[in-house]
């Protein structure tokens, strides 16, 4: 018999902590503190791109509406946002190569599984003031009652102001949230199927129970439309135009008595938003133009005019072209033909409470690192991207060289699931994209999970992706 050469076997995949020395630990948890507080602050896309925005003018982009308003040109070294609808958001950071060479592009969504109020949605109903909703994004409906809520959004009012409005983040808040039934009462509920447990139009947010006094018909309602006013100027035909979304209430935490961890809600997909975004932001100088994308309406189908499937990026790579003097049809074509991207959206971790829907060897784990998936799509690859093999070799071997941790996934058993992200969107346009992403535990929860480790990794894969690809 022969022997097996150990140099033709797959290196083990080793926990990523292990090789972390005190001075890159510190880094490790530092920038992690960072994260921690971009989620707990950042809860709407809204939020994201404000937040981004304040961060990205620290480090010197400027706003390329404004770049074309003035008729000013743009040139290598330059750094530019732009800012769709206050929902999406690109950044460029120009670089020495001709926009036709191709960009660098890190793409995440900024939306996150939530409970929409509907537009109509103030009543009262024995004495108690409630919201009608709708729930956003593929969730388990029963995951989401009996938990501190906060209500975060704007509101419209005709003479054209918008309020923002933050309800239940601050430790004076009042929270709200959604009732459930009490386990004495429930021999009929608990019988049910786990999507009927709580119906979609049992979701109402209890919001008020003190009655104005003087009012004889909906006197609670009536009482909390008279706070509304005074602190917002909005009357109940507001709501009309109105974005409130509801959220758990709350900041991220460490999790794990080792503090190894992040508990939180919306790490799907801010976790790989906030990495990008700061990768972006740590290019010192580049050949081909590096792009920083955060898009909205992932989680129902990427559609909508701040959607993958808008045309908004698109169009803001024809502006920085124009803005370059050197803008044609073809020229657009090419850009992003000879472009490569990172799509960035969360993976599955590996479950230890959940096995049997994971194939181990082609899972991602916690603490592992950045997490690549050739495809993801659902039983035949279904609405997958597919990434090409020799691109997939260029990313192995740009991660090995800067030392980043990276393992690769499928997402759960054949035949068990799948997923979707924006990478199909992007791949239209003919350029090399592959899923990229941070490994989750309680995805779509109000209180998802991650390892620092792997968020720390995905900084640095990030990073060396737009500056030595």
């Amino acid at each position: 018999m022969g022997t097996t050469n150990s140099k033709y076997l797959p290196k083990e995949k080793k926990n990523t902590w292990l090789k972390y020395d005190e001075a890159e630990l510190i880094k490790v948890m530092e920038y992690n503190e960072n994260y921690r507080k971009f989620i707990s602050k950042c809860k709407t896309e809204r939020e994201c791109v404000a937040e981004s925005i304040r961060l990205a003018e620290s480090k010197g982009y400027c706003d390329l509406k404004a770049v074309i308003e003035t008729g000013k040109s743009l040139k290598a070294g330059d750094k530019v946002y732009y800012n769709n609808m206050d929902k999406a958001l690109v950044l460029f950071y120009i670089g020495s190569e001709p926009l036709e060479a191709g960009m660098r592009i890190l793409g995440a969504h900024i939306d996150s599984p939530r409970i929409d109020v509907k537009q109509n949605p103030l009543y009262e109903d024995t004495e108690m003031a409630l919201l009608d909703t709708h729930y956003y994004g593929g969730i388990k409906k029963y995951q989401w009652v009996t938990l501190p809520m906060a209500i975060h959004g704007v509101v419209c009012l005709l003479d054209g102001t918008v309020k923002e409005i933050v309800i239940g983040e601050d430790e004076n808040d009042p929270v709200v949230g959604i009732t459930d039934l009490l386990i004495h009462l429930a021999a009929t509920q608990m019988e049910k199927k786990a999507n009927k447990v709580v119906e979609g139009e049992d979701l109402n947010v209890l919001i008020g129970s003190i009655p104005l006094e003087g009012e004889e018909k909906d006197a609670v309602k009536a009482n909390i439309l008279r706070l509304l006013n005074d602190k917002y100027g909005m009357e109940e035909t507001d709501f009309l135009s109105a974005e409130l979304e509801i959220v758990p209430a709350g900041a991220a935490r460490d999790f794990g008595i080792d503090r190894s961890m992040i508990t939180g809600y919306g790490h799907d997909d801010r976790v790989c938003a906030y990495t990008s975004l700061t990768a972006q932001l740590d290019v010192e100088s580049c050949e081909k133009t590096c792009v920083c994308l955060l898009v909205d309406k992932e989680e129902i189908g990427s559609i909508g005019a701040t959607g993958m499937e808008s045309r908004f990026f698109e169009n803001a790579v024809a502006e920085v072209m124009n803005c370059l003097g050197d803008y044609s049809e073809l020229k657009l074509r090419r850009t992003f033909a000879n472009s490569k991207m990172l799509s960035s959206d969360v993976s599955a971790a590996f479950d230890p409470n959940y096995p049997s829907v994971h194939e181990k060897k082609n899972a991602s784990y916690f603490g592992r690192g950045l997490n690549f998936s050739k495809f993801f799509g659902a039983r035949g690859k279904s609405g997958a991207n597919d990434a090409n093999p020799e691109f997939i070799a260029e990313i192995r071997k740009v991660m090995e060289e800067n030392k980043v941790s990276y393992q690769t996934s499928e997402l759960g058993k054949v035949d068990e699931g799948g997923g979707g992200t924006i990478s199909k969107f992007m791949a239209v346009y003919n350029m090399q994209v592959i899923d990229s992403g941070v490994p989750v535990l309680n995805m779509h929860s109000p209180w998802e999970i991650v390892s620092k480790a792997d968020v720390y990794e995905a900084q640095k894969g990030f990073h060396a992706f737009l500056t030595k690809i």
